[in-house]
């Protein structure tokens, strides 16, 4: 099936007499016949369900979707995207190790791996992904574990070049995770170039009308996790009766892992209803996908020539410097755009105070266009240093195209560069 297909219709088909619309099963456990049918599932989770912190039919239908989208072997929801980004690195990573990733990546995350995860005992090392394949090799150590990177970085919107980040990685033996939120599957597979996990905020486009937070890990099934440094999966889990992924799971060792390690340990499962909501964002993805980057892209140009503007990252954009690598990775550059306004941090404030159409909020990625100023707001954790790494000054807004008539928010754009220069 195609995209526009499986988003209809993959994870969840009724049987005679069923309901046509995937369900919400509202319950936390479920009912079995004897001891030895639950001791059975304990022992291998596959075999079925026991518990609502390990799994659930309506969010496993949708994970199964998200998995189909993406290509993959295997997916868990999370109840965020940043608990989708904790766990895909705790599941291979232990105190002593050491990850890199390129700094152009979402400040939430940044801070994840800058400041938690080195309380944890991790290490995480920023690369400049401009960097020469030798000079990005030399910030691996023995304790490296993985590569990290962003499709579209928010709000640098900056392209990754992950066909080149997966032969670095590959060549050291460790798998790239890439955070594909921006792009989501319609736009782009990581896996189909060499990435071999990906995780998302499905809070951003794949739900679309924020109204539910959540995040998803998928697994290409294609890292051979036995060719390298990764005892979690290749030796005996002391916790989980002494499996070893490796041999009872095969490509699916990491997912598996992920789900009766992670999952039973921080129960960061989501609930049936916000999984039932997340569906039904699905279900209209390529349709929304492709509006919001027909605005972003009349609005990136609009942008490009207003005298009020100084700079503006749209990948779509031909004067774009990532311009060639959208082409070759992206089948539409997303609906979210940064500026940079001349007249600096005063004028961009303005800017904002001047709007009336679009939302000034916490949020990206939602049907209703909304606008942000990620140096006073997201980001405002980061050092400068941080900041500039991350591609963010004070001058930059993140513009977030919805999906209302392309005249009214141009009108609105309009009202608002006009006062950022009085």
């Amino acid at each position: 099936m195609k995209d526009e297909t499986k988003c209809l219709h993959s994870g969840y088909k009724p049987g005679n007499g069923e309901p046509r619309v995937l369900p919400i099963v509202q319950s936390t456990t479920y009912v079995y016949d004897s001891a030895a049918e639950v001791a059975a599932i304990f022992d291998d989770p596959t075999k079925g369900l026991c518990y609502s912190r390990f799994g659930n039919p309506t969010v496993m239908a949708v994970e199964n979707k998200i998995c189909d989208l993406e290509g993959g072997v295997g997916a868990m929801c999370t109840t965020s995207g940043q608990a989708a980004s904790l766990l895909s690195v705790l599941n291979i990573c232990k105190a002593g190790d050491s990850i890199v990733s390129t700094a152009e990546i979402y400040g939430g995350t940044i801070n994840l791996f800058a400041f938690t995860l080195k309380k944890l005992g991790i290490e995480c090392i920023f690369v400049d992904k401009n960097s020469t394949d030798e000079e990005i090799k030399a910030q691996f150590k023995p304790n490296t574990k993985l590569v990290f990177g962003e499709t579209i970085a928010n709000p640098a919107l900056t392209v990754f070049d992950i066909e080149r980040f997966a032969n670095i990685a590959h060549s050291m033996n460790v798998p790239l995770i890439i955070d594909n939120t921006f792009a989501t599957p319609i736009l782009c597979k990581p896996f189909e170039f060499g990435a071999d996990i990906v995780i998302h905020s499905t809070t951003k486009y794949m739900d679309g009308h924020a109204v539910q937070g959540g995040g998803v890990i998928v697994d290409s099934g294609n890292f051979d996790w036995t060719k390298g440094n990764f005892p979690e999966l290749t030796t005996p889990d002391e916790s989980y009766h002494g499996t070893i992924y490796t041999e009872s799971y095969g490509k699916m060792a990491y997912i598996i892992k992920a789900r009766m390690q992670l999952m039973r340990d921080f129960g960061c499962y989501p609930a049936a209803n916000s999984a039932f909501l997340l569906n039904l964002g699905l279900e209209t993805l390529p349709v929304r996908m492709r509006q919001y980057c027909d605005n972003a892209m009349a609005v990136a140009t609009y942008l490009e020539n207003s005298p009020y503007v100084d700079s503006v990252a749209y990948p779509g954009l031909e004067s774009d410097e990532n311009h060639e690598l959208a082409k070759k990775y992206l089948k539409g550059s997303s609906g979210v755009i940064s500026f940079r306004i001349k007249g600096g941090r005063a004028a961009a404030a303005k800017f904002m105070d001047g709007l009336s159409l679009a939302s000034n909020e916490v949020h990206v990625a939602d049907i209703r266009t909304c606008v942000l100023h990620p140096a006073s707001e997201t980001h405002r954790q980061l050092t400068d240093e941080q900041l500039a790494a991350a591609g963010i000054d004070g001058a930059m807004v993140r513009f977030s195209v919805g999906l209302e008539n392309i005249e009214d928010i141009i009108a609105d754009l309009e009202a608002g560069l006009i006062a950022s220069q009085k």
